[in-house]
C-alpha cells in the first residue's frame, strides 16, 4: 500500500523546491526497474555500436546514459509511471490534475561516470525554445541504488539560496560534455543521500548537478516528469508527452490510447512532425 505524503513533506516542497521521500518504492517495483534498466541500457550500447561512436548528445558509453521515453516498449514500465506510488506524489506537489511529460534512466558507469553540471530541467527547455514560458514542472528521482556522494548522487540546491523558485537563468552549453551549464557559483547545494527505492522531488526551476560515480557499482535512476497541464513550444506544439495521468485526483490513464504521435499520424497516413526531443534534456 502506498504511504502518504505528509504535511511536512509538502511545505518543505513548497518552501526549497524539493524533498526526498525516502524509501517510498516498493520491493516489487525496485526489482523491475533495475531490470528494465539493464535492458534498456543493453540496447543502448548495441545502438551506439552500430553508429560507430560513444557519444550521442549527453550520453556517453560506459559512463553516463540518458535513455528517454522509452516506456512504452515494455510491459511493466507503464504500471509504474502511471501507477499508484506516482499518483501518490505527483498530486501532492500538484495537484489533481497530472500529465507525464518526460520519462528517462539516468546511470553512472562503476569507476568513471561522468558528473553532470549544474542546470535546471526547465533551463534546457528554454535553451531549445528561448521564450519559453511554462508553469515549473515536477521531476521524480527515483534511486534504484543506494545514494552516496562516492557513486555520484545530486546536489540540490534550495530556492531561496539562488532565487529560483521563479527564474529561470541562462544557460551555456559546456564543451566536451555537452551539458548545460545555468550556475557557476561557490554554493555547493544540499547533497542528497538516500536508499534505494527513494525518491528526490524536485521543481524543475531548482538548480541540481551531480558528482562523478567513483565506485565499482554502477549508479542507477529513473526519472519521470510529470506537469499539472499540457506544455507547449513557443510555436504551439506539443513539448514532451502530454499523457493524461489524473484528472479530478482520479487516474485516467488508458494505455489503449496512449500511443505515440508518429503511430497515430502514420496510421492516418501522413508523416509525423518533428518536435523537440526530451533525449537530451534533463539530469
Amino acid at each position: 500500500m502506498t504511504r502518504a505524503i505528509g504535511e511536512a513533506e509538502k511545505a518543505a516542497f513548497a518552501q526549497r523546491g524539493f524533498v526526498v521521500l525516502e524509501s517510498i518504492i516498493d520491493a516489487a517495483d525496485l526489482a523491475m526497474l533495475r531490470r528494465e534498466c539493464a535492458v534498456f541500457v543493453e540496447r543502448t550500447d548495441a545502438w551506439l555500436a552500430k553508429r560507430g561512436t560513444d557519444v550521442f548528445g549527453i550520453t556517453h558509453r560506459g559512463k553516463r546514459y540518458f535513455i528517454s521515453n522509452r516506456y512504452r516498449d515494455s510491459e511493466d514500465l507503464p504500471k509504474f509511471v502511471f501507477g499508484e506510488t506516482m499518483r501518490a506524489v505527483t498530486t501532492a506537489f500538484l495537484g489533481e490534475t497530472v500529465y507525464l511529460f518526460n520519462e528517462q534512466w539516468v546511470v553512472k558507469g562503476a569507476e568513471q561516470g561522468m558528473k553532470f553540471a549544474w542546470h535546471q530541467d526547465s533551463g534546457y527547455v528554454q535553451f531549445r525554445d528561448p521564450g519559453n514560458r511554462h508553469k515549473p514542472y515536477l521531476t521524480c528521482w527515483c534511486a534504484l541504488d543506494d545514494m552516496s556522494a562516492p557513486n555520484g548522487t545530486i546536489s540540490v540546491m534550495p530556492h531561496d539560496r539562488v532565487g529560483s523558485r521563479d527564474t529561470v537563468f541562462p544557460h551555456r552549453r559546456e564543451e566536451g560534455t555537452n551539458d548545460l551549464v545555468g550556475y557557476e557559483g561557490d554554493d555547493p547545494g544540499e547533497l542528497i543521500e538516500m536508499p534505494a527505492g527513494s525518491v528526490a522531488v524536485f521543481s524543475s526551476t531548482s538548480l541540481h548537478r551531480s558528482g562523478p560515480n567513483t565506485t565499482d557499482r554502477w549508479r542507477r535512476v529513473y526519472l519521470t516528469q510529470y506537469s499539472a497541464e499540457r506544455i507547449h513550444t513557443t510555436h504551439g506544439d506539443l513539448w514532451g508527452k502530454g499523457v493524461p495521468f489524473v484528472e479530478n485526483g482520479e487516474l485516467v490513464y488508458d494505455p489503449a490510447t496512449d500511443v505515440a504521435e508518429s503511430e497515430l499520424l502514420k496510421t492516418a497516413g501522413r508523416p509525423a512532425r518533428s518536435r523537440p526531443s526530451s533525449r537530451r534534456r534533463f539530469s
